[in-house]
């Protein structure tokens, strides 16, 4: 009797281990009760810079569009209905000099350019060396998607390419079909691109206090892993019906075997 409480024990205890609990599958929560006014104040993003291997979408308007038809040739369809690819085929990528090329205009420096700062630049240079004011030269330029890697314990792992000017990483998950339940929720690795090299950050997306990381809204290129839980490697179960069947199939096999050496 005695070796059969001890086993239902150590079953217990197995089972109250092996399997994931539920506040490790929750995101955003108010771990320490703290004011949730306080923490989810709005993140103050920085307007992300140009850097090498971006591709950039340029639209050139004019009250003549023969004027400017030079200058892109995806200028008579807009930006809707466009595809990845075509987006890929008709944009300027940053070359490794952080130089974009365009008609007429030639190579343009724009390594460390915002957006709004690269448009600010076209327009003055168009305005000064081509047209005059008559022309309402009209300028947009945008990030041709906002493209990200993410790879480990999730659904669906790949490059994704989001047409969005901002992209938090709990969409960038729930784009690749959410974390899997063995995926650690609470170290979430951020890998970007900087000019000085790659770093890398941790953020917990189980503590609302993730929404006041720099990391929480992703940049174009990041790659983001998701690490597995302990519980994977140890192969019992992710709920506690799974790991109560392995113990149970565990627990017979050396029962049986026991029999059979006795015997």
């Amino acid at each position: 009797m005695n070796k059969i409480i001890l086993l239902i024990l150590v079953g217990v205890g197995l089972i109250s281990t092996s399997c994931v609990p539920t506040k490790d599958l929750i995101y955003l929560q108010n771990k320490d009760q703290s004011d949730l006014s306080a923490a989810v104040n709005p993140v103050v993003a920085k307007p992300y810079r140009l850097q090498m291997n971006d591709i950039i979408s340029i639209t050139i308007k004019a009250i003549d569009p023969k004027l400017v038809a030079i200058f892109s040739p995806s200028n008579n369809g807009g930006e809707v209905g466009k595809s990845e690819s075509s987006l890929y085929f008709d944009g300027f990528t940053v070359d490794d000099h952080g130089n974009i090329r365009m008609p007429v205009l030639g190579e343009i420096n724009v390594i460390g350019y915002t957006l709004d700062e690269l448009r600010l630049t076209i327009e003055k240079k168009l305005s000064e060396e081509y047209f005059n004011k008559e022309a309402n030269i009209f300028v947009t330029v945008k990030l041709a998607g906002l493209r990200y890697t993410i790879n480990g314990e999730i659904a669906s792992p790949g490059t994704k390419t989001l047409f969005q000017e901002k992209v938090n990483i709990l969409e960038a998950v729930a784009n690749s079909g959410d974390i899997t339940i063995t995926g650690d929720r609470k170290a979430v690795t951020v890998m970007r691109q900087f000019p000085q090299g790659m770093e890398m950050h941790d953020i917990d997306l189980t503590d609302i206090k993730a929404l006041q990381s720099p990391y929480f809204y992703i940049q174009p290129n990041d790659y983001i892993y998701v690490k597995p839980l302990k519980q994977k490697s140890w192969g019992t179960g992710k709920t506690g019906i799974e790991s109560l069947t392995s113990i149970i199939t565990v627990l017979t096999l050396i029962t049986t075997t026991f029999l059979l050496l006795k015997k």
